[in-house]
């Protein structure tokens, strides 16, 4: 079947298990990247998704949306960004920073209602899906803990030496930023090539996220997903200094 941009979004059936996706250069321009509506969110289809430059994002009163816009936000591990003051929090060790310790209370504290925001993305079926990703090792997340509570964090999916990236909270101020400093310093020092952020925003930018053409991220994607990734669950390495400087 050939598929052209007037076919877009094309309607994929919840029941199939082929997991198939148009081509992304077909995804519309408005709303940037929406290129697909409704299948499934196995662990198969997640991860073909995510493979191939594309991810969810919908609404409870929504069918599943597949989204791949362009251009994208990107960190490059090597690039990251760390102000002053927040080299004075990092440094002082106020929180206790873990992988992999507490992914359903990461996902459940993300996907609660913002302020700014009517709601939340996150649905049930979404913290299902993604928690089952945990389980198979492929989704991953960082916690900060303050006085032993849970204080922000941040959760994703990782194929090969990419780390996509999907949400993150905060209970207490910097609690997310000192979580997301660690993992990406983590992931630089186990050759990850790329941080997916997504969508482009200011609280990114300001770590080092740029934006590049979706092309350009699919051709990274390409190489750096067949690459092997670290084995599950995550752990910082016995070597692994949280100083920055």
């Amino acid at each position: 079947m050939t598929i052209t941009a007037h076919d877009i979004p094309v309607w994929i059936d919840p029941q199939d298990t082929e997991c198939w996706f148009p081509d992304i250069s077909l995804a519309l321009t408005e709303p940037n990247g929406l290129l697909a509506i409704g299948g499934n969110l196995s662990a198969q289809c997640l991860l073909s998704a995510y493979e191939h430059g594309i991810f969810p994002w919908y609404s409870d009163n929504q069918p599943i949306l597949w989204w791949s816009p362009d251009p994208r936000s990107v960190l490059f591990p090597n690039q990251l960004k760390v102000s002053r003051s927040l080299t004075k929090t990092i440094n002082k060790n106020i929180f206790t920073i873990t992988l992999d310790t507490a992914f359903a209370q990461v996902i459940e504290a993300c996907s609660a209602p913002r302020p700014d925001a009517a709601g939340t993305w996150i649905t049930r079926e979404m913290k299902e899906a993604y928690c089952l990703l945990f389980e198979l090792g492929h989704a991953h997340s960082a916690e900060a803990w303050f006085n032993g509570e849970l204080a922000g964090g941040l959760y994703g999916v990782a194929i090969g030496r990419v780390f996509f990236g999907e949400s993150m909270f905060y209970r207490q101020r910097d609690a997310s930023k000192a979580a997301f400093i660690y993992l990406v310093r983590q992931l630089n020092s186990w050759g990850y090539r790329l941080i997916d952020c997504q969508i482009a925003s200011q609280h990114l930018a300001n770590l080092g996220a740029r934006e590049i053409g979706r092309r350009e991220f699919c051709q990274i994607l390409a190489d750096a997903c067949k690459l092997p990734g670290h084995p599950a669950p995550w752990q910082f390495d016995d070597t692994f200094n949280p100083a920055v400087r």
